[in-house]
């Protein structure tokens, strides 16, 4: 028995691959810094998904019907009602994605990979009392995003940023939210089914909620003179450090760096909270020397979480939204695995072990 299936291979896939020891992330034969600096959101969701709907997907198709796609879904945010908006962002948007009607083809990934973009701004703006704003058609994925987030429309680097944030995080393996889409779509239940249980094991704190808690510890910090000292009373009360440490990264992330040099255009320009920017760095080097003295056997360093927090704050978002906006990247990743799944795998049905008591003599 292999509790939390630790090192059980469950699944074939073509469409990633995390090598924990290199601290590389491939993407369908591409490796994620490539796809980070040359590629659009649209044309990565564009070669996840090709070969697996029922018909060919091109980024440029995909883009043009995605735009379409986002005006559809934004009927539903009609249905946002004052209890729907009483929860936490990512709960009610996953309560407008239930809406959408099931299926497996590319009108269903469509609608899927447009609702989390579109309702989670929309949920975001009605619970600070202000108006949904419509999608704009015209605009890329995710300027359309900020633009709906803001009202406004988003400079070149802001835009660049998230996009770069969306590429990074597109699809990881066979991770908790990934595994959970590929178990409901080995059953045959349908896309949609499919996405909402990988939101619903994504909001667990410890697969998707670790970003925003990276904020919480930097404002706790509060200074780049005391990182050092309250990083280490951190780790005498037995906290975890929040950004550092991967289940399967045994070296830095690849993901880590990919945004924190994505970033770099909004320092340059000063679109980011400068102070905020060099206290993270003073609690990156502290934090990183001092988990190499007190676990000096245990590869600790940077994960995707730490420049998540300060990209995702940079473009306005709350720390409340973090893992929604989580969301409205992996989709690409879950529809595609979970098509993989669909067209090549078994249904999902381990065994377990009883441990229970054994029924008395009669």
């Amino acid at each position: 028995m292999k509790n939390g299936l630790e090192d059980v291979v469950a699944a074939e896939t073509s469409l990633s691959d995390v090598d924990g020891e290199a601290g590389r992330l491939i993407i369908r034969g591409i490796s994620l810094d490539r796809l980070v600096e040359h590629a659009a959101y649209e044309e990565v969701a564009a070669l996840l998904l090709d070969g697996l709907l029922d018909r060919s997907v091109t980024a440029g198709d995909l883009k043009a019907r995605l735009g379409r796609a986002r005006m559809d879904v934004f009927t539903h945010v009609r249905a946002l009602d004052a209890t729907l908006l009483e929860l936490p962002p990512v709960d009610a948007m996953r309560s407008l994605i239930a809406r959408l009607p099931d299926g497996e083809d590319f009108d269903t990934a469509l609608r899927l990979l447009a609702a989390p973009a579109v309702f989670l701004p929309a949920v975001l703006r009605l619970q600070r009392g202000e108006t949904a704003v419509a999608p704009n058609p015209a605009l890329s994925h995710s300027a359309d995003i900020l633009a709906m987030l803001n009202a406004t429309l988003p400079t070149g680097e802001q835009a660049s940023a998230l996009d770069a944030y969306l590429v990074t995080i597109c699809d990881h393996g066979l991770n908790a939210s990934t595994f959970a889409s590929r178990v409901i779509a080995s059953t045959r239940a349908g896309l949609t089914s499919s996405v909402l249980a990988a939101i619903s094991a994504l909001k667990g704190p410890l697969h998707g909620g670790a970003p925003g808690p990276v904020l919480d510890m930097l404002d706790a910090v509060g200074g780049a003179a005391h990182a050092r000292a309250w990083l280490g009373q951190a780790l005498d009360r037995g906290e975890r450090l929040m950004g550092f440490g991967h289940r399967v990264y045994r070296v830095r992330d690849p993901r880590a760096d990919a945004l924190k040099k994505a970033l770099r255009p909004l320092i340059a320009t000063g679109q980011v909270d400068q102070a905020r920017i060099g206290l993270a760095e003073a609690v990156e080097q502290a934090a990183l020397a001092i988990l190499r003295e007190r676990k000096p056997d245990r590869p600790l360093d940077v994960n995707v979480e730490f420049y998540t927090a300060l990209l995702l704050d940079a473009l306005k978002f709350p720390r409340e939204a973090f893992t929604g906006v989580f969301a409205i990247g992996r989709t690409a990743g879950w529809i595609a695995h979970a098509r993989e799944q669909a067209l090549e795998g078994r249904l999902i049905r381990p065994r377990s072990i009883y441990v229970g008591p054994e029924p008395q003599a009669a």
